[in-house]
């Protein structure tokens, strides 16, 4: 059976890319860390893939505000690439940094299909901080096949500065009723809600389910060792970030 092949976007700040990387080759995935210019100069095609991830980091620095030089560039070179790529059936997940690109650039939530603007943001944390920690989440009933039997709790880590996902209450209303909210801290208020999003906001998809963007880390644990009390508890073998990049795999050799 041929392996997925997942393109790990890369371009200076990330640094994120070899965590997500390996996560990806555990969940049986064929894997490569791709420079943006390599897109953007038509030396590598978006569409020969069936899996984009946009790790975290500090995407150029996080000049102006966190991820929207990176956006900017996928937004105003790459679109057109982007767009037919999940039309034809491809996924994209972003974490953290990535999370924000994808905001930023109009792909999530991106409410209505036809349209590429951005509808929501990622501000700076309430705490006014960079939060570094774990968390515990609650999975949505949602639309997102990253989440297919998914735990209905996980715990992940965060490590941000502006990850405060914040939205107009007719977009927030209707995220709720789509199904594209796909992950919340839990319980609410600070710290469980470590940078005072909306509605505990962690994570969203966009209307087809394949777009999924996230601030926790989920390529930070993929194994019991990556557990902060590993030493302290019987946790299973596995973490619950793996399920995540398994689940995306599985979508595309069934797709």
């Amino acid at each position: 059976m041929t392996k997925p092949k997942v393109l790990i976007l890369r371009t200076a700040g990330t640094n994120c890319d070899y965590e997500t990387d390996y996560a990806f080759q555990l969940a049986g995935a064929d894997t490569s860390l791709v420079h943006i210019n390599k897109l953007i100069n038509n030396q590598i095609y978006l569409i020969d893939y069936h899996i984009m991830a946009i790790p975290g980091g500090f995407s150029y620095g996080d000049d102006i505000a966190a991820g929207i030089l990176l956006a900017n560039e996928i937004k105003f070179k790459l679109i057109d690439q982007v767009t037919e790529f999940v039309d034809r059936g491809g996924l994209i997940l972003g974490i953290c940094n990535g999370f924000q690109v994808l905001v930023r650039s109009g792909l999530l939530p991106r409410i209505n299909s036809q349209q590429i603007d951005q509808q929501a943001t990622l501000a700076m944390n309430t705490s006014t901080k960079f939060e570094c920690r774990w968390v515990n989440l609650k999975t949505d009933k949602n639309m997102s096949v990253f989440t297919e039997g998914l735990k209905n709790e996980i715990y992940l880590p965060v490590a941000h500065a502006e990850g405060r996902f914040i939205a107009s209450d007719p977009i927030l209303d209707q995220l709720e009723a789509n199904g594209q909210i796909v992950f919340r801290y839990m319980p609410s208020g600070y710290p469980n809600n470590p940078n005072g999003s909306h509605r505990n906001i962690a994570g969203v998809c966009d209307p087809t389910g394949r777009i999924l963007g996230m601030m926790p880390h989920p390529e930070r644990y993929l194994i019991r060792h990556n557990h902060p009390r590993w030493t302290r508890e019987n946790l299973p073998e596995e973490g619950d970030g793996l399920a995540i990049f398994r689940n995306a795999v599985n979508y595309t050799l069934n797709f």
